[in-house]
């Protein structure tokens, strides 16, 4: 029966069997004649489903579960892997996300859906092995980490210059030039190329020394973990240097890190 003074097409005996075979208050304003997508009638369905305490858990709206599925899902489940599961639906970030937050919304309790925290095996923090062909782009971090350990802060240049550190030291800001080498050559030598090539559109051009006044230092980090620090004057007008004819200069090991 309508309630007095009501002005609705539909009873409540009618609002009570439209709610049960639907999945959506626009279902429901659908079942009962009425416009789906207008704000005030679905207020009003609303309104009498809950004068009526009429249970809508089964509506799934736009989604493919309910929210009776979800609270089944959520009590019969050790971890959040098993309620995606449950509920049929693909275990990516965003549904994850989003089944999480509907959880939140109906106050269920998922304290037990943590997962158990494992403690791995040593081999398995990170096994991943060196690379030698990255030692060139791994050594300007190992320059900066090295300088800042001993109290002098690195910074890299806005723009390409020729050289690929800003370093200050008690003598002032140092210009470094950061160079590696892979492995010996075939005499068993470390032989360093320390040149650059010219700014030139022919990449085959052979290469040229460094402007000694351009740089300070140069950062020498070899493929055994050998670290040089060389001033450039002592380098000036060369392309190429055998390390180890620099062994004074040899200032650190990072063998540690290439092994």
């Amino acid at each position: 029966m309508n309630t007095v003074g009501d002005r609705r097409s539909w009873n409540d005996a009618q609002l009570r069997e439209a709610i049960e075979a639907s999945r959506s208050w626009r279902g429901v304003a659908r079942a009962l004649g009425l416009k789906g997508t207008s704000a005030s009638v679905l207020r009003t369905i609303k309104r009498h489903a809950s004068r009526l305490e009429l249970d809508v858990s089964h509506f799934t709206g736009q989604r493919r579960w309910s929210d009776r599925q979800l609270r089944e899902a959520v009590l019969g489940s050790t971890c959040w892997a098993d309620v995606m599961a449950s509920l049929g639906v693909s275990d990516n970030g965003p549904d994850r996300v989003r089944v999480k937050g509907h959880s939140a919304r109906l106050g269920l309790d998922c304290t037990h859906l943590k997962a158990p925290h494992l403690q791995p095996e040593p081999d398995e923090v990170f096994g991943e092995p060196v690379r030698e062909e990255l030692l060139r782009t791994a050594a300007p971090a190992v320059a900066m980490a090295w300088f800042a350990l001993r109290g002098c802060p690195a910074a890299l240049p806005v723009e390409p210059q020729a050289y690929d550190l800003l370093v200050t030291m008690a003598r002032g800001i140092q210009r470094v030039q950061v160079k590696t080498c892979v492995r010996r050559n075939g005499k068993g030598r470390w032989a360093v190329g320390i040149g650059r090539r010219p700014y030139v559109l022919d990449k085959t051009a052979g290469k040229m020394p460094y402007d000694p006044d351009s740089l300070d230092l140069f950062f020498i980090l070899l493929g055994d973990g050998s670290i040089y620090l060389i001033p450039s004057s002592i380098l000036a007008g060369r392309v190429q240097i055998d390390a180890e004819t620099y062994t004074p200069y040899r200032v650190g090991d990072a063998s540690s890190l290439l092994g």
